[in-house]
């Protein structure tokens, strides 16, 4: 498994020098073999790891890798853009097993950060943060972002906006049914995820100005 992950830390961190290798092995093996099919996944490996090298990391690291926590110590943004959006370069310490710091290093479009999306978000400087790790190389690391404080306010934020939608549709027209039953359905849907009082007692409101308007 540290094997692994070295090499993928190595694979989604330097996509350059990836390209390099690919060309030389697949070369030489073609040399040696005089079969000039071998050059063939070169370019195809070489677009995959440039579009999916830290997807695939990611994936590996929360499936096979324990739970620690790091913090970023730095973050610096660079003259390169990615989206129109300048790209950071972060450094980071990770706690290891026995509770000593290793530093380590990513940048926006090398960090491997779990759920999968298409979506880069890094927790900011100085927050502790869940990570996940292989021992043994615990430099390599995916961000579980939404398990973070960050992250877990901004997934409670999207589950907010369909609530919000529908309380301004309801606050507009107080008689409309189906303003009402969009309303209701909305603050159940996020009550399902948070225990909020408020919202369980505006839901029984609710329903009782729906049954009086029937």
């Amino acid at each position: 498994m540290v094997l692994i992950s070295k090499i993928l830390f190595f694979t989604s961190h330097h996509g350059f020098y990836t390209v390099i290798i690919l060309f030389l092995f697949f070369g030489l093996l073609s040399m040696l073999t005089k079969k000039a099919w071998f050059l063939i996944p070169i370019i195809p490996l070489a677009i995959l790891n440039g579009f999916g090298g830290q997807f695939l990391n990611a994936w590996f690291l929360n499936k096979y890798g324990v739970e620690s926590t790091a913090v970023i110590t730095s973050d610096v943004e660079t003259n390169s853009t990615l989206n129109e959006m300048y790209i950071h370069d972060y450094e980071a310490i990770v706690k290891k097993q026995d509770g000593k710091y290793i530093s380590t290093f990513f940048s926006t479009t090398t960090a491997s950060i779990y759920p999968i999306e298409n979506a880069i978000r890094i927790p900011r400087v100085e927050q502790t943060f869940p990570v996940k790790y292989i021992p043994g190389y615990e430099k390599n690391i995916v961000i579980l972002y939404n398990q973070s404080e960050e992250g877990k306010a901004v997934l409670k934020y999207s589950k907010l906006a369909p609530v919000n939608s529908a309380r301004i549709k309801y606050e507009t027209d107080k008689t409309n049914k189906e303003f009402i039953k969009e309303y209701i359905s909305a603050l159940e849907d996020y009550v399902k995820n948070y225990d909020d009082k408020d919202s369980k007692l505006k839901i029984e409101e609710l329903k009782q100005e729906l049954e009086l308007l029937k």
